[in-house]
């Protein structure tokens, strides 16, 4: 049996997708998380084979940061990232953060079931419409620039919050550092990605689609 938890802001699409997991008789949800730090704390306790994991949940406790984690913390409990982003910045990232799978949430129910098989076996599941993508990617020249692969993800979260309009006295609170740590991740970010002022980093973060994550 393979113990999965499923970690989703929308109980909705929560429910949904636990149906077509336990359509397969060899998959059990065993738990469900509406954000980050939930779904960390399920999988400390269930100890699940997979975590399946929304990249798009509250800010200061993303998929991101749990993903990171959870690969980092367990790593016998394999990270599917869930997502509707079909784009290979994304897949990249997640893929160096740790995910062992990247399934679009347009999937078809087989290809969702799937990739649990496939990444509770040890092995990994990149969703297939992706694969063009990240050929295109690759042969991108702007692919090498600087950009959001270069953060880590709390620099990544710090860089949402900044372009939403949070002081960094804010952002300490929600993300429980002082103000003088992260005003040292708001330097090193502005540093990595050559931005000077509050303005260019709402400008990148539109450009590069963050505030949707």
């Amino acid at each position: 049996m393979i113990n999965v938890i499923l970690a989703d802001d929308h109980e909705v699409v929560r429910t949904g997708i636990k149906l077509l997991l336990e359509a397969d008789p060899d998959i059990a949800v065993v738990a469900e998380a509406a954000e980050g730090t939930q779904a960390y704390s399920l999988v400390a306790q269930h100890k699940p084979q997979v975590l399946l994991l929304d990249i798009s949940m509250p800010p200061g406790q993303s998929g991101l940061v749990a993903c990171e984690k959870v690969a980092r913390d367990f790593p016998d409990t394999k990270v599917i990232i869930l997502t509707m982003f079909a784009e290979p910045e994304y897949l990249l990232y997640t893929l160096r953060g740790g995910a062992a799978g990247y399934v679009l949430k347009n999937s078809t129910p087989e290809q969702l079931r799937q990739a649990v098989h496939d990444v509770a076996a040890g092995g990994s599941y990149i969703h297939p419409t992706m694969a063009s993508l990240l050929a295109k990617h690759a042969g991108n020249p702007e692919a090498n620039d600087p950009s959001f692969q270069q953060l880590s993800s709390r620099e990544l979260e710090i860089l949402q919050l900044i372009a939403r309009g949070h002081t960094n006295k804010e952002i300490g609170e929600r993300m429980f550092l002082s103000v003088k740590t992260v005003e040292a991740h708001r330097s090193k970010i502005f540093k990595k990605l050559h931005l000077k002022t509050r303005a260019d980093a709402v400008d990148y973060a539109l450009r590069h689609k963050l505030l949707d994550l």
